[in-house]
C-alpha cells in the first residue's frame, strides 16, 4: 500500500513539473484524456443534448415570430405553447437508475409535501410572468434584437447569484457581464427605421418589446438562481427526479395560470378568427403551435442532459451560445437587416459568452485537481493508519 501512494504521489509531481515547464498553472490543468472510452461516450451524449438545446432554442424561437408575422396576435396563446409540452418529459421518469449519470444526494429526509408545493407554485407563478413578457417582446420586436437581448440573462444570472448563492466575481464573470450589458444596451441607439419589421410596428409598441424583453431576461436570469437556492436551502438533493419535479411541476402551475389567463383576457375568443386569418391557413397555424410547444421541449430535454454530464451553469452558458445563433438564421429566412451595430451587439454577446464558459472551464479543472489531491491524501492517510 506505502508502495502505491509513493507511485502515485510521484506521479502527481511529475505531471506538475511538466505543467510548471509549459507555463501552466495548477487552475489551468488539463482535463482528464479523452481518448478513454468513457470520456468518448459521455462528451458524444453532451454534444446530443448540446444539439437539443441549439436546434430546440432557435426553432422555438424562429416559428415563435413566424406565428406573430403571419397573423398570430394573441400574446397569452403565444405564452401557453412555451409551457403546455412539459407531458413530452415524462417518459423521463422511466429512465433506468444507472442511466441517470449525476446523482447528489445531500440529505436523507425529504421536505414536507406543503414546503414542496409552495416552492412549485412560486416558481411556477414566476415562470408564467417571464415567459408572458417573453411573448410580448418577441411579438414587437424583430428576432435578431431580441435574441441579441435575450443574450444578457446570463449576465442577470451572474448578478442575482451573487446576491442569493454566493457567486464569485471572478475577472472573467466582470468582463462576462460587462460585455453582455454592452451588447443589449447598443441595441437602445438602433434607428427605428431599420429595426421596424414588416408589420410596421410602432416607437411606442417597439419601446415597450424592448422593456419586456429585458425583463424576461432579467427573469430568466432570477428564476436560475432561485432555482439554485431551492435546491439548496429546501429540496437540499440534485437526484434526476428531484430536478426533473422542479422542471415539470412548475411548468403545470405557470400552464394553468396562462390558460386562465388567455380566458381572463378573452382572448381565447378571437382563436378561431385568429385561424381562420392566417396567412399560411388553419392547418399550418395549427402546426406552427404545436412545433413551437415540442421544440420548447427539446430544449428542455438537451437542458436536463447537459445539467447531468456536466453542470447547471454549463447548462445555462451553452443556452446562451444558441442565441446569436438566431439572428443569423433571422436575416436568411425572415429577411431582418443586419446593420453594423447588431454586428457588434453579436460579436459582444459571442466574446462575453466564451469568457464565461472559460471562467467555468477553470472552475471545473480547479475541481479535479482538489478532488484528485484529496483522494491521494485519503490514501496515505489510510495507509498510514494501516501501518501503525
Amino acid at each position: 500500500m506505502a508502495a502505491q501512494v509513493q507511485d502515485v504521489q510521484l506521479q502527481i509531481m511529475a505531471e506538475e513539473d511538466k505543467e510548471a515547464k509549459q507555463g501552466s498553472s495548477v487552475q489551468n490543468e488539463p482535463l482528464v484524456p479523452l481518448h478513454r472510452p468513457e470520456n468518448v461516450k459521455r462528451w458524444i451524449q453532451i454534444a446530443i443534448h448540446a444539439f437539443f438545446v441549439l436546434s430546440g432554442q432557435s426553432v422555438a424561437t424562429l416559428l415563435g415570430t413566424l406565428y406573430f408575422k403571419k397573423g398570430g396576435n394573441s400574446k397569452w396563446m403565444a405564452t401557453l405553447v412555451q409551457l403546455a409540452g412539459f407531458p413530452v418529459l415524462f417518459p423521463y421518469y422511466c429512465i433506468p437508475q444507472s442511466k441517470k449519470t449525476k446523482t447528489v444526494k445531500i440529505q436523507t429526509k425529504t421536505p414536507s409535501f406543503l414546503i414542496l408545493s409552495s416552492v412549485y407554485v412560486f416558481l411556477g407563478l414566476f415562470i408564467a410572468v417571464y415567459c408572458y413578457l417573453y411573448s410580448v417582446g418577441l411579438m414587437y420586436l424583430p428576432v435578431s434584437t431580441f435574441s441579441l437581448i435575450c443574450a444578457s440573462q446570463l449576465a442577470f444570472n451572474a448578478f442575482f447569484s451573487f446576491f442569493l448563492n454566493s457567486q464569485k466575481f471572478t475577472p472573467f464573470i466582470i468582463n462576462s457581464l460587462m460585455l453582455l450589458t454592452i451588447s443589449s444596451t447598443l441595441l437602445v441607439f438602433q434607428k427605428q427605421d431599420d429595426s421596424a419589421n414588416p408589420t410596421g410596428v410602432s416607437k411606442g409598441k417597439y419601446a415597450i418589446g424592448f422593456i419586456c424583453t429585458v425583463a424576461a431576461s432579467a427573469g430568466y436570469g432570477l428564476l436560475l438562481s432561485q432555482l439554485q437556492l431551492a435546491f439548496k436551502k429546501v429540496v437540499k438533493s440534485e437526484t434526476f427526479t428531484a430536478v426533473m419535479d422542479m422542471v415539470i411541476y412548475p411548468c403545470l402551475v405557470a400552464s394553468c395560470v396562462v390558460f386562465v389567463g388567455l380566458f381572463v383576457s378573452n382572448e381565447w375568443k378571437t382563436i378561431l378568427r385568429e385561424m381562420e386569418e392566417y396567412e399560411l391557413g388553419k392547418v399550418s397555424y395549427v402546426m406552427t403551435l404545436v412545433w413551437i410547444a415540442i421544440a420548447w421541449q427539446v430544449f428542455n430535454i438537451g437542458a436536463l442532459g447537459l445539467i447531468f454530464e456536466a453542470s447547471s451553469l454549463f447548462s445555462n452558458a451553452f443556452s446562451v451560445v444558441g442565441l446569436p445563433i438566431v439572428p443569423i438564421l433571422a436575416v436568411v429566412f425572415f429577411h431582418d437587416k443586419m446593420d453594423g451595430l447588431k454586428v457588434i451587439s453579436l460579436v459582444l454577446a459571442i466574446w462575453g459568452f466564451l469568457s464565461y464558459v472559460y471562467q467555468h472551464y477553470l472552475d471545473e479543472c480547479q475541481s479535479k485537481t482538489d478532488d484528485r489531491r484529496t483522494n491521494v491524501f485519503s490514501i496515505s492517510t489510510a495507509s498510514s493508519t494501516g501501518n501503525q
